[in-house]
């Protein structure tokens, strides 16, 4: 790697400003619902604390739009994390100003102090020179442990690495850069690509990507529909982009001249209605009815698709195979879980509800590597140097 990593930096008694993920989700008691996020940055925060290090941590949570929003506010989060280090942490109530500075410079070695939330000021998100340079003058060394924000070009992700006397990544990200390297530079062969979710048109750079490097791509989700029109087969009143079917045709037609296996469902979950007490059936084939929509992939699909991902020896996994959130919509999803996780292979699932799909068929624990970034991850996938990686190569 181009990027040094924490545990390659002399941090000793330095002050050190860790960017976290810590946007997590709260509920009407501002109580925290999941605490992954915090949970992944542990590693990164206790190496920095054991170093005797001065530790500054900074975050965004939600979108306050530069304004100051009290049910948004990170003071929820140091009571959290004080949990689970068994050590206080220390909150600063600002951002910027002399009663920040003056906390900062009160900190002892192995002290930790989580500043107020990022984007309570707009200078954050507009990558303000002043802002990041006043964000830089904290500390002597900048980590950045945030991949799920490396995607954005902010004050706190980029602009201040310009202006650190240092900088490097936490474990977190050097984790994620390592293994989306792989899936993408060094895959072992074959490497099998699965995408699902609603719309092609989140996904085109992806799939134009991968098509460069797959073996196979398995497509399932909503956005399968849009092909299968495209290829001129019924869909019902499944949901299609009807102004994306001439690109579906071209990545169709990229796929067969590329030697690439790409495989669409060839039976569907289908109901006259998206509801769990709906009429349900299985298709006989991978025409939809008329008047029914398409809610998951059907049985003889789930077979096919579990006998290719069987094959494979590196796995890319993005979004689900249809609206898993409602039961009986949730077979098809499920069953890509758990035949992703029985691969011998490097399995690397792409954030989002391919994450959570992972959690609730209960095989996390068997997925080589769960990308903490959504959208991050499918731009690094899709090619794109992220603004918030290539700041720390120096």
């Amino acid at each position: 790697m181009e990027i040094k990593g924490i545990n390659e930096i002399d941090i000793k008694g330095k002050k050190v400003f860790i960017r976290v993920d810590f946007n997590v989700p709260l509920d009407e008691k501002l109580e925290i619902t999941n605490d992954k996020r915090i949970r992944a940055s542990i590693p990164t925060i206790e190496y920095a604390v054991n170093q005797c290090a001065k530790v500054i941590l900074a975050s965004h949570l939600g979108r306050p739009k530069g304004k100051k929003k009290p049910e948004l506010s990170l003071k929820p989060i140091a009571k959290r994390l004080s949990e689970l280090l068994g050590k206080n942490v220390l909150f600063a109530d600002d951002v910027v100003g002399r009663t920040v500075r003056e906390a900062i410079n009160s900190l002892k070695d192995g002290d930790i102090l989580l500043l107020e939330n990022l984007r309570f000021y707009p200078f954050e998100e507009a990558n303000d020179e002043q802002f990041s340079k006043e964000l830089a003058s904290y500390c002597d060394v900048y980590i950045n442990d945030a991949f799920g924000t490396a995607h954005r070009a902010h004050a706190s992700t980029e602009g201040m690495a310009r202006f650190a006397k240092e900088v490097g990544c936490g474990f977190l990200m050097k984790k994620e850069i390592e293994y989306l390297s792989k899936v993408i530079e060094n895959p072992e062969r074959p490497f099998i690509a699965i995408l699902g979710g609603a719309k092609v048109s989140d996904k085109i750079g992806v799939i134009k990507n991968l098509l460069k490097k797959v073996d196979a791509l398995i497509i399932g989700g909503a956005m399968s529909y849009t092909f299968l029109k495209a290829k001129g087969i019924l869909v019902g009143k499944s949901l299609v982009e009807d102004d994306k079917l001439e690109i579906a045709r071209e990545i169709l037609l990229s796929a067969d001249s590329s030697n690439v296996k790409l495989m669409l469902p060839l039976d569907h979950i289908v109901v006259d209605k998206i509801d769990a007490k709906s009429y349900s059936c299985n298709s006989e084939n991978e025409n939809i009815p008329d008047n029914m929509i398409g809610v998951d992939i059907g049985s003889k699909t789930i077979q096919i698709y579990l006998n290719e991902i069987e094959k494979g020896k590196t796995i890319f996994w993005n979004g689900p195979m249809g609206i898993f959130e409602i039961e009986p919509f949730s077979k098809g999803t499920f069953a890509i879980a758990k035949g992703v996780a029985k691969c011998s292979g490097t399995t690397v699932v792409g954030g989002g509800d391919s994450v959570s799909a992972v959690s609730k068929a209960n095989v996390s624990d068997k997925i080589t590597h769960i990308s903490t970034g959504g959208g991050a991850s499918l731009e690094f996938i899709e090619g794109i140097e992220l603004p918030g990686v290539k700041a720390l190569k120096r």
